[in-house]
């Protein structure tokens, strides 16, 4: 039986700009990997223009647009399933939360992965569509095992043996915003900036190195954000690599390993 990965995550894009090396990574090694998408993204910018600006195509359109881009970056990276949850881009805090986890965790039942990877309980930046998918998919997965939720249409229950976090450490996000654009959101009036963590409390290393020009197709495939993107194609090979091709998480749980030792596989200790 082969090993599978699946990734719970926000928006289109988050899928190749925050763990496009991992999934590229796996789907080439012959992993069977799939994404559930919370939202279209569409209160997005289209290229150069913010929403409500002439040439913005509206938001049911740029959903649309957008949707279809990830379902192109998608296929480069080699997964096998895209699942779009379609809620509101901006608003999945305040979305139905048992709805949401059910949805999910019968995405996890239908799969039946042995690793699931998800944002961080901080949204990476703290944006609040990434903290909100961090809840669901953690809450899914513990769900998805309850042999107690039982829907007519639900396939039977299954334990996930790992959940990830993406945990980047100050030395990425360093790159990363250098080459892209600092990163942050301000909620309630509030403003929220990334917060690295520190390296001892990572405790995953992937080595995707041979895999970044897979990703930077992956990236390139969401030209509706190419205003945002555009400055990364003018970076040598090499910051490319050390953008895409080397990502880090924190194990939040495991049934098969654990300890301080670093590990450098989402799937030590699992046996398909």
């Amino acid at each position: 039986m082969p090993l599978r990965l699946m990734a719970v995550l926000a928006h289109p894009d988050d899928e190749s700009l925050g763990f496009g090396g991992t999934i590229a990574k796996y789907g080439s090694a012959g992993v069977e990997t799939f994404l559930v998408t919370a939202t279209r993204g569409e209160r997005g910018r289209y290229r150069e223009f913010a929403a409500g600006e002439p040439g913005h195509p509206g938001p049911q359109e740029l959903g649309r647009i957008r949707e279809a881009e990830l379902q192109a970056a998608a296929a480069v990276l080699g997964i096998r399933d895209v699942a779009v949850l379609d809620y509101g881009d901006g608003a999945l805090d305040r979305a139905d939360h048992r709805e949401a986890i059910e949805r999910i965790a019968w995405h996890v039942r239908r799969h039946r992965p042995h690793v699931v990877i998800t944002f961080a309980p901080d949204g990476a930046y703290g944006h609040p569509d990434h903290i909100a998918v961090s809840q669901m998919a953690s809450a899914a997965v513990v769900a998805a095992a309850d042999p107690g939720l039982a829907r007519a249409t639900f396939p039977g229950p299954h334990a996930v043996s790992k959940l990830y976090y993406l945990a980047w450490p100050e030395s990425t996000w360093t790159a990363y915003q250098q080459a892209f654009k600092t990163l942050g959101a301000t909620v309630d009036g509030v403003a929220r900036q990334a917060v690295p963590w520190p390296e001892w409390a990572i405790t995953t290393a992937i080595d995707a190195r041979e895999h970044w020009p897979v990703v930077w197709q992956a990236v390139s495939c969401h030209e509706s954000q190419v205003a945002v993107y555009g400055r990364l194609k003018d970076l040598a090979a090499e910051h490319h690599e050390m953008l895409w091709g080397r990502q880090s998480f924190y194990r939040a749980f495991s049934t098969v390993n654990g300890g301080r030792q670093r590990e450098f596989d989402l799937f030590e200790g699992i046996t398909p």
